[in-house]
């Protein structure tokens, strides 16, 4: 990645994951080969130090491995232009050291993520990435065609009910640290695959998940940057617990913005200037308030609880409010990092929260739940109380290593087709 003449001396800029090493060529003792930036070769030689005490490899002899056939991007400011960046990441890997460093980042903390799940007793495991039916979330899924079975088959876009399957046949602790796929568009924290870690722990209620995942995510990046102070989004944050912990309904209230009339909570929203055109429900309404006033606002780590039973199909409702269920998601630098819940163990019930569900497509919600009826013939068996919880990967990482878009910690995010 770099050559200098000096007299009788070339000195070569050697470089590979693990750093950059100088090669020390003297005339007369090695013959140095006819190179281009980004050629790929070895060295043999001996340790030793230039004038200045800098650690180099006097070179005995090198052997050209592979040649590059086209000229890099200028090494000293890297690959600059974002486009190129994201379609050719593999010259953006090769000249941006940053780069290099962000997805070791990202990799360090996923096998953080599964030691600390395996060292607390949860079991990993695999469930199907086409599946008959969809469900686990509100979104719209990519379709496919499956020939031999004459069916259309559906890419996940959630893990949430195969891995609740697992805990009604006892597995009691499990999770899936894997790919989902969602049919919708992207933005700095949107991509339609991503990467999420769902858990599911037996005989564990919101509040214990809670607790969880604020000794998770600073444990995490202890592990993996070596502390818990973080600067995202022009914030500096501690993930230290304890959490802020704040009642979804209080948030909208101090904003002016809670009222279960969706005529009235409409009206608040177009006075702010929001464009409610496409919220056809209540329950849209409200996500997209919390969406546009609350999650910005919530910039040190935050856990917002307690949600209308309307945005939750698979919580279990609260013993005081019937209209409430044990929800809560978390943020950090005013972005949701994932969401969890008290799940839902009576079949009778959820069997009437998909009917709720099909309700909000009928009205014109197309990312509403389409039911299940295998999960609910499956809690018919007893699924004991279960706390469950999804946690965004690629969301996780940006916060690490301070990126502002998501597609800065996805090696190859999508893209349109270029032309």
């Amino acid at each position: 990645m770099g050559r200098r003449e000096h007299g009788k001396l070339t000195f070569l800029d050697l470089v590979d994951r693990s750093g950059r090493l100088q090669l020390f060529c003297q005339a007369g003792r090695v013959d140095v080969p006819d190179l281009d930036l980004g050629d790929i070769i070895g060295a043999v030689g001996r340790p030793t130090k230039t004038r200045r005490g800098e650690p180099s490899l006097a070179v005995d002899r090198i052997e050209v491995l592979a040649r590059n056939q086209r000229p890099l991007p200028d090494t000293f400011h890297g690959v600059k232009d974002t486009e190129l960046r994201y379609r050719q990441r593999y010259l953006d890997l090769v000249v941006n050291e940053e780069t290099r460093s962000d997805f070791l980042v990202r990799a360090r903390m996923v096998t953080a993520i599964r030691r600390y799940l395996d060292d607390h007793g949860f079991v990993e495991v695999e469930t199907p990435i086409l599946q008959p039916r969809y469900g686990g979330g509100f979104a719209q899924p990519f379709v496919t065609h499956y020939d031999y079975l004459d069916a259309n088959y559906y890419l996940r876009i959630a893990t949430e009910l195969y891995l609740k399957r697992l805990i009604v046949g006892g597995l009691e602790r499990v999770y899936e640290l894997a790919k989902d796929f969602r049919n919708e568009g992207v933005s700095y924290k949107h991509n339609p695959e991503f990467t999420m870690v769902e858990w599911y722990e037996a005989y564990a209620d919101y509040q214990d998940t809670m607790a969880r995942i604020e000794e998770l995510v600073p444990t995490v990046a202890e592990a993996t940057v070596g502390t818990t102070g973080v600067a995202f989004r022009g914030h500096d944050v501690d993930l230290a617990a304890p959490w802020r912990r704040i009642r979804l309904v209080d948030a909208l209230d101090e904003l002016g913005l809670w009222t279960r009339d969706a005529d009235e909570l409409r009206a608040k929203l177009d006075e702010r200037g929001t464009d409610t055109a496409r919220d056809r429900t209540w329950a849209q309404l409200v996500d997209h308030a919390l969406s546009s006033y609350v999650e910005p606002s919530l910039v040190e780590p935050t856990i917002l609880f307690d949600y209308p039973i309307e945005l939750s199909p698979f919580a279990r409702r609260t013993d005081d409010d019937p209209t409430v269920v044990e929800r809560f998601e978390y943020f950090v630098g005013g972005m949701e990092l994932g969401n969890a819940f008290t799940e839902l163990n009576d079949p009778d019930e959820q069997a009437e929260r998909f009917a709720m569900q099909a309700a909000e497509g009928a009205a014109g919600d197309a990312t509403a739940e389409p039911g299940d009826p295998d999960f609910v013939e499956a809690l018919r068996y007893g699924m004991p109380p279960t706390g469950g919880l999804g946690l965004g990967i690629d969301r996780l990482a940006m916060v690490l290593t301070g990126r502002d878009t998501i597609r800065d910690v996805i090696l190859f995010p999508a893209l349109r087709e270029q032309g």
